[in-house]
């Protein structure tokens, strides 16, 4: 899919394909009845990486990027990630807020021109439950994306086998592919 035409979904699921060696995601369309529709992106991160870096590509032959984010840094807690596009051109960045994550996992995204964005996990109980009680560590989680308290994007973790996320854009300003990496990198990166 096109950035143009990806900039106009104001919805899509994300959905975790289980594969051995590397962790890959579909993004897709939402479907007018709320099932998932058409492919608009496929994401690949190899595990054990010394620097994190995941690219997201048009379709899953993988033939075409369409945008990527890495690490900054090999080793930090708080790391900071750059989102380019294909051409390796600066999207936006995301990073962790270690402090804030300790109790509530909390992640900031800029993108030039628009404020900065806060999102934060949305229940301050589940995300204890999930920190403090192993057996509970698999409980879903959603993330509430605001800037000066408006909202601008959501991520919202369902039941299942596999993890699947629906993402939903409040903001029309903000880039798509910035907002799938944060949702993808909410799966890939979140237990790290």
């Amino acid at each position: 899919m096109q950035p143009d035409n990806l900039q106009g979904q104001h919805q899509f699921h994300i959905r975790q394909r289980l594969r051995m060696m590397v962790n890959q995601y579909e993004v897709r369309a939402v479907s007018p009845d709320g099932t998932e529709g058409e492919l608009l992106a496929f994401a690949q991160q190899k595990r054990l990486a010394f620097k994190e870096q995941v690219t997201i590509y048009t379709d899953d032959s993988k033939q075409q990027p369409l945008l990527g984010f890495k690490a900054r840094q090999r080793i930090d807690l708080g790391a900071t990630y750059d989102v380019t596009d294909a051409a390796g051109n600066p999207i936006g960045l995301f990073r962790k807020d270690f402090a804030q994550s300790l109790l509530r996992s909390t992640w900031h995204v800029e993108q030039g021109g628009l404020p900065q964005v806060t999102g934060q996990e949305r229940s301050m109980p589940v995300a204890l439950l999930r920190r403090f009680v192993d057996s509970l560590s698999w409980l879903p989680y959603h993330f509430d994306f605001t800037a000066g308290g408006q909202p601008v994007f959501t991520v919202v973790k369902k039941w299942g086998l596999r993890d699947k996320y629906v993402v939903e854009v409040q903001n029309p300003q903000i880039d798509r592919r910035l907002v799938i990496a944060m949702a993808v990198a909410l799966d890939a990166l979140q237990a790290r």
